[in-house]
């Protein structure tokens, strides 16, 4: 996770003022120069693709130019690999050519991702090699966004679940999208590339529609996860290094499941958002998931667009839920390790993933994981107690992970556990309530949830357009944007940038 001791810092993120720059120039010349000035050539969709891809490369070289090449690489491999694989001869052909750029960018991430994992638990283990003499390798952000997004194209054109394209501008504009490149969603063939496919008309509703979800994740990423994030930080920072009280443990975990919430989720939302200012429409990765009732409606919506990858490239493929239980037991397991390998490389990833796939196959073995389906509390302004106790156990369950989660190891996560093991943690309670130095925090996580609690039937929070008035929405946007300025932390990189 985001440590003291590490830098995951990308220049051009949403919330620095280089985007401030960029976003507005980026828009004028899309919409200016590549749609009204040359609204009559022939060529017109091919320049604003390579406007797209240009303005996307210059996004994500602004924070290393030399991963460039990996980005160029994934999205030309995969685009030949549609070609090859449609106009392969034989099935068996066809097959070998989606297997190939399969394995090739899968290895690229593993390399990137795990090098530096298994080398040194090897040095550590047999004592071959001095930590100063191996070679560090640079993880490249969003590599496993967009190493997944083109490896499920190869996937889909091989199942015939979508044409291979011939226009490899458009393909370059689907991979390298710069709102969802860095950090999702991870979107399919079968929704982005067709829009990049066909003319894009400038909508004055859904760009208006999009500055309200960039506003909201706007503030759930600068007001709540941005201010969580400093006492996270210290607490887990310390806690290593001398005594923390068990209820400043526990008080760190609770933040910590709303810092990377309010910073993943916003994100998402300033993702989409910025892409319908461009006549994109992204798919949803976030259903409001701490309103979920048991594990099982938590993982389908959180991280709507990587968990449902799993399910159709791994689960699926596995046998799913259509086979004997023990067989259901395995394939739960494998998606949920492969799950916690994709976050990182690590064994407190793997015990994560490990614990969340036996909260599933406990709620499988009790016919319990197809519940709770619907909206909670549909059509009522408040849940009744059953479905707030649901609510409270489900997000224990989900911040006990977390821990396992944000622990630099093992070693790491048992201390940090066994420190919250006393009668003392139970005052974190009060601290979260009363003290004074918690209220402007739980000012705002309260804020965020009871927004998102009365939209939880809507895409985002601020999607208020229901609302009569519009001096009443202005005023709503006034206020958003004021504590942004006024209460917003210190700036901290994204969460899911690292991964």
């Amino acid at each position: 996770m985001i440590r003291g001791d590490e830098c995951y810092i990308i220049a051009m993120s949403f919330n620095s003022i280089q985007f401030a720059l960029f976003l507005p120039i980026v828009f004028l010349l899309y919409w200016l120069v590549f749609d009204k000035l040359i609204e009559k050539s022939r060529y017109q969709l091919q320049m604003q693709n390579a406007f797209v891809v240009l303005a996307s490369y210059v996004f994500y070289g602004w924070w290393n130019k030399h991963f460039l090449v990996l980005i160029f690489f994934t999205s030309f491999s995969s685009w030949l690999s549609g070609l090859l694989i449609e106009n392969a001869k034989s099935s068996k052909a066809s097959k070998t050519w989606m297997v190939v750029n399969v394995v090739v960018n899968i290895s690229i991430l593993a390399f990137f991702k795990y090098y530096n994992f298994f080398i040194t638990e090897f040095c550590q283990a047999f004592h071959v090699l001095s930590n100063k003499n191996l070679l560090k390798v640079i993880l490249p952000a969003g590599i496993s966004f967009y190493t997944f997004q083109a490896v499920s194209y190869s996937v889909d054109v091989y199942r015939k679940k979508t044409e291979a394209t011939r226009d490899i501008l458009a393909f370059f504009a689907f991979i390298s999208f710069f709102p969802q490149l860095v950090a999702g969603p991870i979107e399919r063939a079968t929704n982005l590339l067709p829009q990049f496919l066909r003319k894009r008309e400038f909508d004055q509703q859904q760009a208006t529609d999009g500055m309200r979800q960039f506003l909201w994740g706007l503030f759930k990423k600068t007001v709540v996860a941005d201010n969580c994030a400093l006492h996270v930080s210290s607490v887990f920072y310390w806690s290593s290094r001398t005594v923390i009280p068990g209820s400043d443990l526990l008080l760190a975990a609770v933040l910590f499941s709303f810092q990377i919430y309010a910073d993943f989720s916003g994100y998402s939302d300033m993702a989409i958002g910025t892409s319908k200012l461009f006549g994109v429409k992204l798919m949803q990765n976030f259903k409001f998931p701490y309103f979920s009732r048991n594990m099982a409606e938590f993982w389908r919506r959180w991280h709507i667009s990587l968990n449902s990858w799993f399910r159709d490239y791994v689960y699926i493929p596995l046998g799913g839920s259509r086979v004997k239980k023990p067989v259901v037991v395995r394939n739960i397991f494998v998606v949920f390790i492969l799950s916690a390998m994709w976050h990182g490389a690590g064994l407190n990833y793997i015990l994560w993933g490990v614990y969340h796939a036996l909260l599933i196959v406990l709620l499988f073995l009790l016919h319990k994981n197809r519940k709770n389906l619907d909206v909670v509390s549909s059509g009522r302004i408040l849940p009744n107690l059953k479905e707030t106790a649901q609510m409270l156990v489900t997000f224990m369950l989900v911040t006990f992970g977390w821990i396992a989660f944000r622990s630099d190891n093992l070693h790491f996560f048992f201390n940090y556990v066994s420190g919250m093991a006393q009668w003392g943690t139970l005052r974190a309670t009060y601290r979260f309530f009363i003290q004074s130095d918690m209220w402007p925090i739980n000012l705002f996580i309260c804020l965020m949830l009871a927004v998102e609690w009365l939209q939880r039937d809507k895409e985002f929070g601020l999607d208020i357009q229901f609302i009569k008035y519009g001096w009443i929405r202005w005023a709503v946007y006034l206020a958003v944007s004021v504590m942004i300025i006024m209460v917003g932390g210190l700036p901290e990189p994204f969460v899911y940038f690292q991964f």
